[in-house]
C-alpha cells in the first residue's frame, strides 16, 4: 500500500513539475525542419546500406501527454500545443545471382507542431506547421567486391503552415545518390542542379554482422563523418565533423562533433549496450545550443533506447529531431530492427542478437561434427587403422575318377 502511494505521489510531482520545466519551441527551428529530417533519413539509410543486403524495418511515434510540455513561441506569444513525429522506414534486398543484390528502401516521416495532440488527422490551428518527406530509391550490391550502389527521390510537402512561419514552396523535389566501396561511403543529395548536402563517411571498426571480427584491436578503429552543408543564398556553407570510437568491446561507445568555419563544438554522447546487438541502450548526450552565455550555452541530457520504447530529457537527438524541445520528458513508442544473412541487430550495430549469436555457433558445431563421422580410413596419431574383411574359402578337387 505504501509503495502504491509512493509511485502515485511521485507520477503526480512528475507531471507537475515537467510544465515547470519545459522550454517552448520557436518558429525559426520548425520553420528548418525540412532541411533537419531530409539530412536524418539519409545518415540513417547511410547506416542501413553498410551492407547492402537483407533487411530493416523502423516505425515509430513520439508521445507527450501534456499540451503544457511543448508550447510554440511566436511574435504573439506562446501557445499551448504539441511536438509531434511520426516515422516509419523500410528496406528489402534479395540475391538475384550469385553475391548480385538488389534491394528497395523507402523513408516517411511526419512531423511539426499542432494544437492537437494526432495521429491521422492534425488540427491545422492558426499556429500549426504540418509537413511530410519522402525517401525512396533502389539499392544494388556486388557481396564480393563489398560495393554499393543506390539513388533515388527526396520529396518534401507542405500539409499546412500558418501565417507566422516564412513562405515555403509546398511541394520540393531532391535527388540523391549513394556509394560505398568496402569502408568508404560518398553520399549526395541535390536539388535541381544544386548540391544540398555531401557526406563522406570512413566506418573502419570490423564488425561481425558484415564478415569482420567479433573481438580485437580491430574492433577499436574509429568510424569517422565529414557533412558538408551548402547554404544556398541566404547561407554560408557548413561542415560537420564526426568522431564515433568503441571504448570498451563494442558496448561503450563516445562520439562527437564539431561545426565549421566556426570551430565550435557541436554536441558529445557516451553510449552504453549492455549487448552490442544494440536492442537496448543507455545515453547520456552534451550540446551546445545557438546561445552563448558561458554554462547556459551546453544542454546536458540523456536518454534510455528499449527495444519498443525510448525515453529522454534534454537529448540531443530529440532536441535536434524535435524542434529545440528541451526541459520536458519525451517518451516514443517505437520498433527497429536490421537483418543480414539471417542474423536480427539494432541498426549500426556491430553484432547480431545473443539468441542469433547461439544460433550461429551451434551451426558451426553442427558442421565440424558432421565432419568427424567414421570414414573406413582415419587416422589416430601416427598409427593407421585398417579395416580387413575375413571369410570362408572353397575349393574343388579334381582326380582321375572324378568328383569327390
Amino acid at each position: 500500500m505504501k509503495l502504491r502511494y509512493f509511485l502515485k505521489t511521485l507520477g503526480c510531482s512528475l507531471l507537475l513539475a515537467v510544465p515547470a520545466l519545459a522550454d517552448a519551441v520557436s518558429v525559426d527551428a520548425l520553420a528548418t525542419g525540412g532541411a533537419t529530417m531530409r539530412d536524418n533519413q539519409l545518415r540513417e539509410i547511410r547506416d542501413v546500406l553498410r551492407g547492402g543486403r537483407g533487411g530493416y524495418l523502423d516505425i515509430g511515434f513520439n508521445y507527450m501527454p501534456l499540451v503544457t510540455q511543448t508550447p510554440l513561441k511566436s511574435e504573439y506569444g506562446e501557445h499551448d500545443g504539441f511536438a509531434f513525429r511520426h516515422h516509419a522506414a523500410g528496406f528489402g534486398a534479395g540475391e538475384v545471382t550469385k553475391n548480385n543484390h538488389v534491394g528497395f528502401l523507402a523513408w516517411i516521416e511526419r512531423s511539426g507542431w499542432d494544437g492537437e495532440d494526432f495521429f491521422l488527422f492534425p488540427h491545422y490551428s492558426s499556429f500549426s506547421a504540418v509537413r511530410s518527406v519522402m525517401t525512396w530509391g533502389f539499392s544494388y550490391t556486388q557481396s564480393a567486391m563489398d560495393l554499393t550502389l543506390a539513388a533515388g527521390m527526396q520529396h518534401q510537402n507542405v500539409e499546412h503552415v500558418g501565417e507566422i512561419y516564412p513562405d515555403e514552396n509546398d511541394s520540393l523535389l531532391y535527388s540523391w545518390a549513394h556509394l560505398r566501396w568496402g569502408h568508404t561511403s560518398v553520399q549526395g543529395s541535390f536539388h535541381r542542379t544544386d548540391w544540398r548536402s555531401l557526406r563522406i563517411s570512413m566506418d573502419l571498426e570490423s564488425r561481425e554482422v558484415y564478415g569482420g571480427r567479433k573481438s580485437g584491436p580491430l574492433t577499436y578503429l574509429p568510424n569517422f563523418e565529414v557533412a558538408l552543408y551548402n547554404g544556398g543564398e541566404d547561407g554560408d556553407d557548413s561542415v560537420r565533423v564526426s568522431w564515433e570510437q568503441n571504448l570498451l568491446a563494442q558496448r561503450l561507445y563516445g562520439e562527437v562533433s564539431f561545426d565549421f568555419p566556426s570551430r565550435e563544438f557541436h554536441s558529445a554522447a557516451l553510449k552504453f549496450y549492455p549487448d552490442a546487438s544494440r536492442m537496448i541502450g543507455f545515453e547520456a548526450t552534451c550540446l551546445r545550443r545557438n546561445v552563448r552565455s558561458g554554462a547556459a550555452d551546453l544542454l546536458w541530457g540523456g536518454a534510455v533506447d528499449l527495444l519498443f520504447l525510448r525515453i529522454a530529457y534534454n537529448s540531443s537527438y530529440e532536441y535536434e529531431h524535435l524542434y529545440h524541445a528541451k526541459g520536458t520528458f519525451i517518451a516514443e513508442f517505437k520498433f527497429s530492427l536490421a537483418t543480414i544473412d539471417g542474423f536480427l541487430f539494432g541498426r549500426g550495430a556491430p553484432r547480431s542478437a545473443p539468441m542469433e549469436t547461439m544460433k550461429l555457433e551451434k551451426k558451426n558445431k553442427d558442421i565440424k561434427k558432421d565432419n568427424n563421422q567414421f570414414r573406413l580410413d582415419q587416422s589416430t596419431g601416427s598409427a593407421t587403422k585398417t579395416l580387413e574383411a575375413t571369410g570362408v574359402r572353397y575349393e574343388k578337387s579334381q582326380s582321375a575318377g572324378g568328383e569327390k
